[in-house]
C-alpha cells in the first residue's frame, strides 16, 4: 500500500483554495476532499509494517496548534513546473509533530527518504511541460496573489492515508485517524 501521515485541509478552507485554481485557470486543480499537508511520506507499505508504525503513533501525544497557509510556490521537477502549492508558515508545532513522526517510522523499521520537510499543500498539478499561455497564467497568479494568505486552523491530530493512484489524479483512503492528546499532552 502506498501511505503517507497527513493533515487534511479542513473544509471551510476549500472555497478560498478554489478560488485560487479558478484563477489560475490551468494545469489540474486538486479537489477539496483531496487537499492535504504531507507530514511523512512512507511509500509502499506491506501490512506488518503498517501495525508496527499504527501502535507506535497510537501513544504520541498531539497537543493542538494553529497554521497558517500563506504564499504561493512551485514545485519544479527535472525540467518542467510539477504543481503550484500553497505554503505553510513556520510553526513549532507542526514542525515538533512531523520530528515525531519520523523517529516512530525509524523505530518501526522504515527506510525514510532523506528530504527536508518543506510543508505545503498542493493546489494544482501540471502534466508534462507548460505551454506559452500556461506559463503565462501561473506568472500572474504568482505576481498578483503569490502573498496570499488564508485564515489560520487548528490542528488537533493527523491521519494515516493510503494513496489511489487514477488516472484522474490521486485519491485518499484514511487508514487510521489520530486525535489530539487529552490536554495537558505529557
Amino acid at each position: 500500500m502506498r501511505v503517507f501521515l497527513g493533515i487534511m485541509l479542513p473544509e471551510a478552507l476549500w472555497g478560498a483554495v478554489a478560488a485560487l485554481q479558478a484563477e489560475l485557470g490551468c494545469g489540474r486543480p486538486v479537489a477539496g476532499e483531496a487537499l492535504h499537508l504531507t507530514l511523512l511520506f512512507l511509500g509502499d507499505l506491506e501490512l506488518p509494517e503498517l501495525e508496527r508504525l499504527h501502535e507506535d503513533i497510537s501513544a504520541l501525544p498531539v497537543a493542538p496548534f494553529e497554521v497558517t497557509l500563506a504564499g504561493l510556490d512551485v514545485i519544479e521537477g527535472g525540467d518542467r513546473t510539477r504543481a503550484l502549492v500553497l505554503k505553510l508558515r513556520a510553526h513549532p508545532g507542526l514542525e515538533a509533530l512531523q520530528a515525531k513522526l519520523a523517529q516512530a517510522a525509524r523505530r518501526a523499521g522504515l527506510a525514510l527518504e532523506r528530504r527536508r520537510f518543506r510543508p505545503h499543500v498542493t493546489i494544482a498539478r501540471f502534466n508534462r511541460g507548460l505551454t506559452e499561455t500556461q506559463a503565462a497564467r501561473l506568472g500572474h497568479l504568482l505576481e498578483s496573489r503569490g502573498d496570499v494568505v488564508l485564515p489560520a486552523w487548528r490542528v488537533g491530530g493527523f491521519s494515516m492515508l493510503r494513496s489511489h493512484l487514477t488516472r484522474a489524479g490521486a485519491e485518499y483512503e484514511v487508514l487510521a485517524d489520530y486525535p489530539e492528546a487529552p490536554w495537558p499532552a505529557k
